[in-house]
């Protein structure tokens, strides 16, 4: 597990999610080519040339990559702006600045927040949130990383693109920042009455909350800071729960005024827009600025300490030994962040040292059953100016700190006086050749976020897309001998600054918490006066007033019509033939712009028949790819994938019949991508893992399971609406209830169960049946998409390679009388230790087919902006929430995520179904959910999932057109008519169920149903 580098503010409504900053060991962080492969047309720019008050100093053409990078400073203010042009329509538009902090009270991402809160030229509350129905964004979002915050967007829509480079700009440089923004996003006093107990409210406090309760992202937090005292990472950026209350409105304003200044911006545009409109605009924006030079930053360099040992305490994991709850690691300071070659060696050498079975650390940690997992810091982290590596285990025995710490230096000792294999460092380099060759949706965006970092300081971001170069320099140095030797003597065996850092349970960690906030609530109070206490009653309820206040005049804001909305939907052509024989399988052909790689995916669907091997599908795929098989070590086969493929994956799959919400499939979806030239090869690898893996290898099955069963517990503080979302519709749904026996807490609660069994082999039995029910050639069908202009003959491989030799079903019998399906209503509560809560509620709709799903989905995405986030977010302080509607699934469903008064969040729920049903619904606010639906309908599409809605659920083009013609004429009488027939009548309230997961002392309804995580 790599553990995620500190990135606050991404708000959980945007339609995708923030992208998350992950260390990584891949050369490319930014997998390559979106929508098609021709190199845009670019502008005719040239060094030295002005246009519009930029100057151009530099122009280069990326072959690889196709594209052209143009680099541009603003003549007056001195703005930096980097524009990519690209064949690619999903634009991509982006501003940021210098944010580093001196200490941890949140300042730049609670200044985020406010922000996006109103700005001169649009004085509505939130913008940010109104613009999601105002326009068709692929993405939209906001964060704050270490030392520096970005507003980024994607559209594929050229007036959408100027519409929200206005809203974003005038944000910037001329947000409202009312106080009052501040005490919503930030943080203020509260007290129900007069006379009543004060608390916390904010929701960037409630957010940091809930974030310093979840085990791993504490321990990653804590453990850089200390490793970086005495410099400004050693602060959150964040924010702390314990020092965001000392933070005040007037230095979050004077701070601002400081920092959000064009000599202090970074400015990125991508895609097929033409650039000169786009400097015309932004230009308009900067005229009335003068240069200024930024505040000098706080020290980013630390100064060697040598050896340091820390030992801190913190939460527990509820899901695992209570014997095993001690984490350490071990963290050096590496190369300076500016030296982007040694930044690209590093991550090589970090992706060699841990990544995968054959990984030196791998063996020595994991698969010596020290510990359950790595530890959430291990791994190379480039986001902080001195990079640094970590390596290190949670799950642990504290006994056991001074073994793992040897280990550990042993590990880096081997890598000295041996190096690596030289077919796993010439696997590594070419995974990093394939990625920048695979076409995904998302590519501006994530070339974004791979060289942000290193721009902020000071790197020429062109030096990033040097791709080609850096891998031949490192195959070159690689193969002359002694990089890695060299590497690990100057890093880690004559390391002058490593960490020592020990993270010890305690059980009553979290009441801990609750007290600290009580004395600090307590001390705050003591030191108001009366009239103090009175004002801030008087402020805290002109803000429930205006929080309340359901409608405001959004002329102001640009939006997109219906008519900009395209009246076709896209249309993906497929070929259908048969492969094999006796039975032949299906295949469905999809010929695309691929840049020469071929995507293969396939599906074996047992249906129903045996329901009672749900809950070890998730372990069995990821045993496909771990165990090894009866011939050859996975070391050796692992190898072998990543020099010839991008990976092989398997997953559990299900999908609900698109007529009937009671009739599923359920199996599971595998599948790869590779060079043309390495197909064959491919099928040989896939087959394989089919047919020779061996599920009695139990010792490498027992640090699967460890290693699963952690980062499923991990996941929940994180993700904890998903997990509430899925609990409140298992007892609703078939789908539903396979999907929560695969990924939601029944799956959590299995692994950790699993985790503590002593014998094993009942287990691998199990994974054998599996085995022999999944992979059965009767219920297989198969995609492939392939380079256009390119045949099929490559792919006469799955014939030969693949199928021929299918695992033979032993055809057991399906389960003689399996559980019929029968919905029911439920209340769960499950206990965590957090600091915060999720909460959601679920009912059943209507089919795929059924004219009803159309209108529900358009409720959903109604009920959101214009009722539930100023509830939810703005009133309960939660720091997101809001409706939708699973049209496959047939669930409509509520969520708050991060929530300090679930039970609150609940009756909102409801209250929104009743304020709709007594609501005029404006036609402007209609169009707005039908503009974010197709936001939706319409994002582009990666190529290797062109075609996957047919060829997994059978949705035809034909199916999509349909719907969409419908969403078009969906009227308001539409959206009440299903609200009261679906969510409001007595039959669908008393048919519904809910679910909370969070603080242990959260006091739910006594006739609730108690989830535990640990049935001991």
């Amino acid at each position: 597990m790599l553990a995620a580098a500190r990135r606050f503010g991404a708000r959980p409504l945007t339609r995708q999610p923030a992208p998350s900053a992950h260390k990584t060991s891949h050369l490319l962080a930014t997998p390559a080519y979106a929508r098609t492969l021709a190199t845009s047309s670019s502008p005719s720019l040239s060094p030295n040339q002005e246009i519009h008050g930029f100057l151009v100093e530099d122009v280069t053409s990326v072959g690889e990559l196709k594209l052209q990078a143009i680099r541009l400073r603003h003549q007056t203010t001195g703005a930096e702006w980097l524009h990519i042009s690209r064949d690619d329509r999903n634009n991509v538009f982006s501003i940021g600045f210098n944010t580093s902090v001196s200490d941890s009270t949140g300042l730049p991402h609670i200044l985020e927040h406010t922000t996006l809160c109103g700005s001169e030229k649009y004085p509505v509350r939130d913008p940010f949130f109104k613009m999601l129905n105002r326009s068709m964004a692929t993405f939209m979002n906001a964060w704050t990383a270490h030392d520096y915050t970005q507003y980024p967007f994607a559209t594929q829509n050229a007036q959408d693109y100027a519409n929200l480079q206005n809203v974003y700009l005038d944000s910037v440089f001329h947000p409202l920042l009312r106080e009052a923004d501040f005490r919503q996003e930030g943080w203020r006093l509260e007290r129900k009455h007069k006379g009543g107990a004060w608390g916390l409210k904010g929701v960037v406090y409630n957010e940091m909350k809930g974030a310093f309760s979840d085990p791993a992202a504490l321990y990653a937090t804590r453990a850089e800071q200390h490793l970086f005292a005495g410099s400004t990472y050693q602060h959150v950026s964040g924010g702390d729960p314990a020092y965001i209350p000392d933070l005040t409105h007037e230095q979050l304003v004077a701070f601002h005024r400081s920092r959000y200044h064009p000599s202090n911006a970074r400015i990125y545009s991508y895609g097929s827009l033409p650039l000169e409109p786009q400097l015309a605009r932004v230009s308009r924006v900067l005229s009335p600025y003068t240069h200024v030079t930024p505040p000098e930053a706080p020290p980013m360099d630390v100064s060697p300490l040598g050896e340091r040992s820390v030992t801190e305490h913190g939460p527990i994991d509820a899901s695992s030994d209570s014997a095993r709850q001690t984490r350490f690691s071990l963290s050096y300071l590496a190369n300076d962040l500016r030296s982007v070659y040694d930044t690209f060696a590093m991550r090589l050498y970090s992706g060699l040292l841990l990544d995968g079975t054959s990984a030196p650390m791998h063996r020595a940690l994991i698969d010596s059953h020290l510990g359950s997992d790595y530890s959430a810091n291990t791994g190379y982290s480039p986001y902080t100016r001195r990079t640094s590596l970590a390596v290190g285990l949670q799950g642990m025995r504290e006994e056991d700190v001074a073994l793992v710490e040897a280990k550990v230096k042993e590990t880096f000792l081997g890598v000295h006086d041996h190096g690596f294999e030289p077919r796993r460092v010439e696997a590594a380099l070419a995974a990093v050749e394939l990625a920048y060759k695979h076409r995904t949706a998302d590519f501006g965006l994530a070339l974004m976020k791979s060289l942000t970092t290193g721009w902020f300081h000071g790197v020429d971001p062109v030096e990033y897309l040097r791709i080609g170069d850096h891998v031949a320099r490192l195959r070159a140095d690689s193969q002359h001998g002694g990089l890695f030797e060299s590497l690990t003597a100057r890093y880690f065996l004559n390391s002058r600054h490593t960490l020592r850092y020990t993270m010890l349970p305690d059980a009553e960690y979290s009441a801990r918490l609750d007290q600290r906030e009580r004395d600090m609530v307590d001390a705050k109070v003591a030191q108001l006066t009366p009239a103090q206490a009175d004002e801030l009653d008087a402020k805290n309820a002109a803000l429930a007033a205006e929080q309340k206040r359901p409608t405001e005049d959004l002329s102001m804001l640009p939006t997109l019509h219906l008519s900009d909305v395209a009246l076709e939907t896209d249309r993906c052509a497929l070929d259908m033939s048969v492969a094999g024989s006796a039975p032949p399988v299906p295949v469905q052909w999809r010929t695309t712009a691929t840049n020469g790689i071929s995507y293969l995916r396939l599906i074996n669907n047992v249906h129903s028949q045996h329901p009672s091997l749900r809950p070890y599908l998730p372990l069995f795929c990821d045993a496909l790819t771990y165990l090894g098989t009866h011939t050859r070590d996975m070391r050796e086969i692992e190898t072998d994938v990543r020099l010839h493929t991008g990976g092989i994956t398997f997953a559990p799959f299900v999908t609900t019949d698109l007529a009937n919400l009671r009739h599923i499939e359920a199996g599971v979806s595998f599948g790869s991508h590779c060079l043309d030239a390495h197909v064959p090869r491919m099928y040989e690898l896939v087959g394989e893992l089919l047919r020779e893996t061996d599920f009695g290898n139990t010792d490498r099955l027992r640090a699967l399971v460890a290693a699963q069963a952690s980062a499923m517990f991990n996941d929940v503080a994180g993700a904890g609406h998903a997990y509430a979302r899925r609990l409140a519709a298992a007892t609703l749904s078939p789908e539903a209830h396979a999907q929560e026996a695969f990924a939601g807490l029944q799956q959590v609660r299995f692994l950790g169960e699993l985790a503590r069994t002593q014998d094993l082999g009942p287990a691998a039995d199990q994974l054998r049946h599996v085995h022999s029910v999944v992979f059965n050639k009767p219920s297989l069908r198969a995609a492939i998409t392939t380079n256009a202009g390119a045949t099929d003959d490559n792919h006469r491989a799955l014939e030969h390679h693949l199928l021929a030799n299918y695992p033979v079903s032993r055809d057991p019998p399906a389960e003689q009388h399996p559980p019929k399906f029968m919905p029911t209503a439920s209340r769960i509560f499950c206990p965590m230790p957090f600091a915060t809560n999720y909460a959601a509620k679920a009912t059943v709709g209507v089919a795929y087919t059924h004219p009803d799903s159309v209108k529900l989905q358009l409720l959903a995405k109604f009920l959101t902006p214009n009722y539930l986030h100023r509830e939810i977010r703005e009133i309960n302080g939660a720091y997101g929430g809001g409706a939708g509607y699973s049209a496959l699934q047939g669930i409509f469903s509520f969520f708050s995520y991060r929530d300090p008064a679930p039970l609150r969040s609940l009756d909102s729920f409801d209250k929104s179904v009743q304020w709709l049903l007594a609501h005029e619904i404006t036609e402007r606010e209609i169009t707005e959910a039908k503009l974010s639906v197709f936001g939706d309908l319409d994002a582009p599409l990666s190529a290797a999932d062109e075609g996957m809605a047919y060829f997994t659920a059978g949705i035809t083009d034909d199916m999509r057109q349909e719907r969409r013609e419908m969403f078009r004429a969906t009227t308001a009488e539409d959206l009440k008519d299903v609200a009261q027939r679906y969510l409001a009548s007595p039959e669908a309230a008393a048919a519904s169920s809910v679910a909370v997961i969070g603080e242990q002392s959260l006091a739910v309804p006594h006739d609730w149903t108690t989830f535990r995580l640990h049935t001991e």
